[in-house]
């Protein structure tokens, strides 16, 4: 991980800024509920989930994924415009080195071709935005097109051509997604990825001296539950009359929950750092009106 300074950078905000809405959706205390549901999201595309089988050490090392993907996050949302290009150039070398071939249909597949890249983003943006939502983060309409519009930058800066359409709005966004369904199922290794999710494994001592598993196993099926419910049917869970408000509030209460938290354990050291050079710029700038 890159160093984390807190020091104003020349006034540098990074891709987003202060005022954008991708500072208070990346800020919630349910991204990590909104990340597993993207990657359970994103498991259903035979083609990206092959390159995961195939090339990713989350069955060796899945605490590191995530947390290598949290820095990533952290980075291109909160880092100077230097640490998101870094983050961002670090991506495509990975993706440049993972090829081959579907199992099932004999497909090639890379994970810098633009459909795959657009596939992931549609994914992580339709979790973040959706799940942060429905635990109660209150967005208008326009705020949440707006958010999918400053999210539009990255997909291009990953690799996706100019003029490749990227979902710039909830309707487009959705819209997408209908496009893409008939090219979706659950491959055995999705229901194995999901299973894993589910169960990752834990240090010993975690497992049995810290409440570390059932809470994690409840955040995990609290993101299955935040699926839609055409991907939910597609890894064969029960879609029941009222499991989209029971998902709802159960979101909900792990805001609740959450916030009761010190920001320490919810915020990230890139958002602290973003958070610190802008008090130091503002005092700065306070301190150049009264001289």
């Amino acid at each position: 991980m890159d160093p984390i300074d807190a020091a104003p950078a020349d006034g540098d905000t990074g891709l987003f800024g202060p005022d954008s809405v991708t500072w208070r959706v990346h800020a919630e205390p349910t991204m990590l509920l909104a990340g597993v549901r993207a990657l359970l999201l994103q498991a259903l595309h035979p083609l990206a989930m092959a390159g995961v089988a195939q090339h990713s050490a989350f069955r060796e090392d899945p605490w590191g994924r995530l947390r290598r993907t949290a820095e990533y996050l952290g980075a291109v949302s909160y880092g100077t415009t230097e640490q998101a290009d870094r983050a961002i150039t670090r991506v495509r070398t990975v993706h440049r080195a993972v090829r081959g071939t579907d199992p099932y249909s004999g497909a090639p597949y890379r994970a810098d071709d633009p459909e795959l890249l657009l596939w992931v983003h549609c994914c992580e943006v339709d979790s973040f935005l959706g799940v942060t939502r429905r635990a109660g983060l209150r967005l208008t309409p326009a705020e949440a097109d707006r958010y999918l519009t400053e999210q539009q930058l990255l997909p291009h800066r990953l690799g996706v051509p100019r003029g490749h359409p990227v979902p710039g709005g909830t309707e487009e966004l959705a819209a997408y997604f209908a496009r893409i369904r008939p090219r979706l199922r659950a491959v055995p290794e999705a229901r194995e990825a999901a299973r894993f999710a589910l169960l990752p494994p834990l240090p010993g001592w975690v497992a049995v001296l810290t409440p570390a598993r059932p809470t994690w196993v409840g955040l995990a099926c609290t993101a299955m539950g935040l699926l839609p419910p055409w991907a939910r049917r597609m890894y064969g869970l029960p879609v029941p009359p009222g499991a989209e408000l029971a998902a709802t509030v159960t979101a909900r209460a792990w805001r609740s929950g959450l916030g009761l938290l010190p920001g320490m354990l919810t915020e990230g050291p890139y958002l602290r750092a973003a958070k610190a050079r802008l008090s130091v710029a503002e005092n700065r700038a306070a301190e150049n009106i009264l001289s």
